[in-house]
């Protein structure tokens, strides 16, 4: 996209489909993977087994990270698909009509009409698959879906977080698994969700506090239940 000479603005927006994707990979893996490794801890496991349960969480969870992502944005590139065929059929088969309905929707947005309808005159002119992607269906390439991307990503980022726990399981002493793996898991949720948010150009402080309090409470519950598991099998 072109930008004014000395205009140096930037915009999130562009980066929104991998962002999403990325932030909900990583923070599924810490969150998934720590918290199994704190609720198989408290069970009194030994540190092979919980090794064991946590390496395969990590495989399991990108795996489905990876699917999950690719079927739900597949979905939604073949509504994008039906959407742009059904368009251009439109436009192929009544152009006067879709270039009124392109005139309408820039009147909508505060145009005056004889310029929203010079203008649609002109885009029609153009690439008017395009515009009418763009500004009727909501179609552009900032937010085309792009499935493997997503899968990719998704998969990706879920190892890199699942890593840490299993770092902090194979480092910590015994006696210490659990707080180890509650404090590291914790702060790898805030520093991602301050680079989320800085990423984004969000706010950092609500960003933090959203991770790190569900980070929490995941890890709370899990370790409640292998406690509980732990008591009742001794």
């Amino acid at each position: 996209m072109s930008r004014m000479p000395g205009h140096g603005e930037r915009h999130a927006f562009s980066r929104i489909g991998w962002l999403r994707a990325a932030v909900l990979g990583a923070n599924d893996g810490i969150v998934s993977t720590g918290s199994l490794i704190v609720g198989v801890a408290a069970a009194d496991a030994s540190r092979a087994s919980i090794l064991i349960a946590g390496a395969a969480s990590l495989v399991a969870g990108a795996m489905s990270m990876a699917a999950g992502e690719y079927v739900s944005v597949s979905s939604q590139a073949d509504t994008e698909k039906a959407d742009l065929s059904r368009e251009r059929h439109e436009l192929a088969s009544s152009p006067e009509a879709e270039e009124q309905e392109l005139a309408h929707i820039y009147e909508r947005r505060g145009i005056h009409p004889r310029t929203a309808r010079a203008v649609a005159r002109q885009m029609m002119a153009g690439d008017a698959l395009a515009a009418h992607a763009r500004d009727e269906l909501g179609i552009s390439e900032a937010t085309t879906a792009r499935p493997l991307q997503a899968a990719l990503a998704s998969a990706l980022t879920f190892t890199s977080g699942a890593a840490m726990p299993l770092v902090a399981v194979a480092l910590a002493p015994s006696s210490l698994i659990v707080p180890a793996v509650a404090v590291i898991s914790l702060a790898c949720l805030a520093v991602l969700g301050g680079l989320g948010a800085r990423v984004g150009k969000a706010p950092v402080g609500p960003s933090l506090l959203r991770v790190t309090f569900w980070g929490a409470l995941a890890m709370v519950v899990t370790a409640g239940v292998g406690w509980l598991f732990g008591t009742a099998v001794g």
